[in-house]
């Protein structure tokens, strides 16, 4: 019962602080804000505060501001008489600069909320990867056991070879496997986040381990008998956090466009979608699996969520602020008169590639769960 709740609750956020960015900019600039509705039409509730509808519409998933001569000058002229309001506070009649600052201000704090989340995880502690090789697992009766070895142990060098890396220690003791090697390893009391180490320790000692790497090992056994990682929780202090947070998203925005691009060059060559896309059902799953881990996880995904949003919408797709911005970029080039020429055709088949879109996305997630297609073959429907 609790997946459905913070589902609605994510998707919530993402949309307030979305719209939030282009209402606020729209007031600031001085565009007239009709309407800011939370969810699609039908309407099931709104209330008129100073000159905009504050709204609660029907279909959850999304949300709108409306702007007062957002569609153009014609549009505009018949939603009102007043010509000093139609001249001044017309979304269409303000600058260029002023436009593509309201159409921006979504994806800035989309892009915000991510720097947000991702420095309130770094002050919990986050996983990074170091240059330390931690046991992790110790096996029963394996020649890390018989060596005395244990969850902990920083695995330091072997043979006098530095170990920094997994694949070093995996290295080295394939290759002397049925020799005997010694290891040195540092044994310290470690500060622990859901037993994995941080980069906090005390009284620690150095010690030296000899045994014999197995020559015969199995898929579940290395040679050593041990499960090993690189990965230690570090902690950012409150003024480090922001800083690096903001890093981050800049390099996780920068995975996801690449992520999307790849998506839309695979639909576009091959005309088939990735199974790994997931859409609104895919996202229901993947909060239910994180509600599970805990308050962590699930904000991990809300900031991951925000910056796919923000990418997502930049892009220069008719209907998405980005389409939107290249309409602006367009205009610049060729004048308004002739470009809403076809404005209104552009825009249509730009929200008719979103629906597109989000149906074969669906479908995807439905496959994915049901083997939807599998189905349909062994009925053999004529598809």
């Amino acid at each position: 019962m609790l997946t459905p709740i913070i589902f609605f609750v994510l998707l919530s956020i993402l949309v307030l602080v979305h719209e939030l960015g282009h209402f606020l900019a729209a007031k600031k600039i001085g565009v007239k804000v009709e309407e800011f509705g939370l969810g699609y039409p039908p309407r099931i509730f709104g209330k008129k505060i100073g000159e905009t509808i504050y709204s609660l519409n029907l279909l959850p998933f999304g949300g709108f501001v409306k702007l007062f001569g957002e569609n153009g000058e014609s549009h505009s002229a018949k939603a009102s008489r007043d010509k000093e309001i139609n001249s001044k506070r017309a979304f269409y009649n303000r600058t260029k600069l002023e436009r593509t600052i309201i159409l921006t201000a979504g994806v800035f704090m989309n892009f915000v909320l991510g720097v947000i989340v991702i420095s309130i995880i770094f002050t919990n502690g986050v996983l990074v990867p170091s240059e330390k090789v931690f046991v992790d697992q110790v096996v029963a009766n394996s020649p890390a056991f018989q060596a005395g070895l244990r969850p902990g142990d920083q695995i330091v060098s072997l043979d006098g070879e530095d170990i920094k890396a997994p694949k070093d220690l995996i290295t080295k003791t394939k290759e002397k496997a049925g020799k005997t090697v010694k290891l040195v390893v540092k044994r310290c009391d470690l500060e622990k986040i859901n037993n994995v180490p941080t980069e906090k320790e005390h009284n620690c000692q150095a010690l030296e381990k000899n045994l014999i790497p197995r020559v015969t090992t199995s898929a579940k056994e290395g040679a050593l008998g041990v499960a090993i990682s690189n990965l230690v929780i570090k902690k950012y202090p409150l003024w480090q956090a922001p800083i690096s947070g903001t890093i981050e998203a800049f390099k996780m925005s920068y995975f996801i466009a690449e992520g999307v691009f790849k998506i839309f060059g695979q639909l576009i060559f091959k005309a088939n979608l990735p199974s790994d896309v997931a859409g609104p059902i895919g996202i229901y799953q993947i909060t239910n699996e994180a509600v599970k881990f805990g308050p962590m996880a699930v904000l991990q995904l809300l900031g991951l969520l925000s910056l796919n949003l923000a990418v997502v919408n930049i892009l220069p797709i008719p209907a998405l602020d980005g389409g939107r911005l290249a309409m602006i970029f367009v205009e610049a080039l060729v004048g308004r008169k002739k470009l809403q020429r076809y404005e209104n055709l552009v825009s249509s088949i730009g929200f008719a590639t979103i629906v597109g879109l989000i149906i074969l996305v669906t479908l995807n997630d439905l496959n994915r769960i049901f083997k939807l297609f599998e189905l349909i073959k062994n009925f053999n429907l004529p598809f």
